[in-house]
């Protein structure tokens, strides 16, 4: 799996390999001239740290349970990272699918049946990493996160120095979102949103998502003949778009194409790229830290946040929306400003000064999140006001991150 020639773009479709110029009729067809060339893909830094997340549909057998093949799969992959010499965290999947068939039952539809498959099955899971870490003379640490961890800045600051503690140890943290517990206003959503909150927190240089295909494609491969791997891509890639429009979710998982390219984006804004790879593969997480042309892989953006604004962006719940006219939107995309409430043509949810509020378009285009310098109540009775009279501004540029 050799790199093809830098300044090179690849398709391939399943047995045919097809390696073309940048700025091909193909290239600009099919990805709005905005495919990245392969030779865009670069080792992290010796030493760095490597997070590695695998899906409950990637560990799942066919009867229901833990697959223990695959399960040996992903632990050979991260235990290959870490002798790489690269600090591995795995967050992962699988508590749920793990309870089910101890409890004899199918997916329950309701919290309360999740809460107590996942209540069985995490100990279950937990017990079958120590036991394959543990033939490989590796120790593992069990790490339960929920949003409300991440979004108490102090709290964050201990989860990172717990992860930062156990790394220096020599201890894999298995990461998975406390399902036993966890109701919606406190959930993650999913472990690739997770993942790459964790890829944030551990300051990763790289983060791998393990799934059931080769990367992403341009179509569903199981329903297109001519479904293409798509071998690398930037963030803001067109294609990305398109695929987040027509991606559903797994059966046993809550994620699916949309969750993984949301985390890659995620992942992006704190300058870290994103791999998408077969968990079938062994291969795969190595060939990544490698520098192969494995997977599909996602480059980030120029520059990081600072970790302030990274924890506004990803670690703070959003506790409602500002919509936003079209000069709002050109102000912040091309001078960076505070926004207005001259600017804001519409309030979303009840919060309170200093809540983080995402940032929408008319359209509900997401783009940008930041801390309300007003109340909601105080907002809409601001909207279209001068900042002098509506008594500050919506959000200061400071507090503000935007992500388009």
């Amino acid at each position: 799996m050799n790199n093809p020639q830098a300044g090179s773009c690849t398709r391939e479709t399943p047995g045919q390999p097809t390696t073309r110029p940048c700025g091909c009729p193909w290239h600009s067809s099919l990805f709005n001239a905005s495919l990245a060339c392969t030779g865009m893909r670069t080792r992290p830094a010796p030493g760095s740290t490597i997070v590695i997340k695998v899906g409950s549909s990637s560990l799942a057998g066919a009867g229901g349970g833990l697959d223990e093949a695959a399960v040996d799969r992903v632990v050979s992959q991260v235990e290959g990272v870490w002798g790489k010499g690269h600090p591995t965290v795995l967050v992962t999947s699988g508590a749920v699918a793990a309870g089910l068939p101890v409890m004899g039952a199918e997916r329950p539809g309701d919290l309360a049946g999740l809460q107590v498959a996942a209540a069985v099955g995490q100990g279950r899971l937990m017990e079958r990493y120590a036991t394959q870490f543990g033939a490989r003379d590796r120790v593992v640490g069990q790490v339960l996160l929920t949003r409300d961890v991440l979004a108490r800045r102090e709290q964050y600051l201990h989860a990172r120095e717990a992860l930062q503690r156990m790394l220096g140890l020599g201890i894999v943290p298995i990461v998975n979102e406390n399902d036993t517990v966890v109701v919606d206003e406190l959930k993650l959503g999913d472990n690739d949103r997770l993942a790459a909150i964790v890829a944030h927190l551990v300051s990763a240089a790289m983060l791998i998502i393990l799934t059931d295909t080769a990367g992403l494609y341009s179509d569903d491969p199981d329903l297109s003949d001519d479904a293409e791997l798509l071998t690398a891509v930037r963030h803001t890639d067109e294609i990305l778009d398109q695929l987040l429009r027509g991606s559903g979710s797994g059966a046993l998982g809550s994620g699916g194409v949309a969750t993984k390219i949301s985390a890659a984006r995620m992942a992006a804004w704190s300058g870290i790229p994103t791999v998408i790879a077969a968990a079938f593969d062994e291969t795969a997480a190595v060939g990544a830290v490698s520098g192969e042309n494995v997977g599909t892989w996602i480059e980030p953006h120029d520059s990081k946040l600072t970790a302030k604004k990274l924890w506004i962006a990803f670690g703070l719940p959003a506790a409602g929306r500002l919509i936003v006219d079209a000069g709002a939107i050109a102000a912040l995309k091309e001078h960076g400003g505070s926004l207005l409430p001259a600017g804001v043509t519409g309030v979303e949810g009840e919060f309170a000064a200093g809540s983080a509020v995402e940032v929408v378009a008319a359209d509900g285009s997401l783009l940008g999140k930041g801390l309300a310098g007003l109340s909601a109540t105080e907002l809409r009775a601001a909207l279209g006001r001068h900042s002098s009279q509506a008594g500050g501004e919506a959000i200061h540029r400071d507090d503000l991150v935007v992500l388009v």
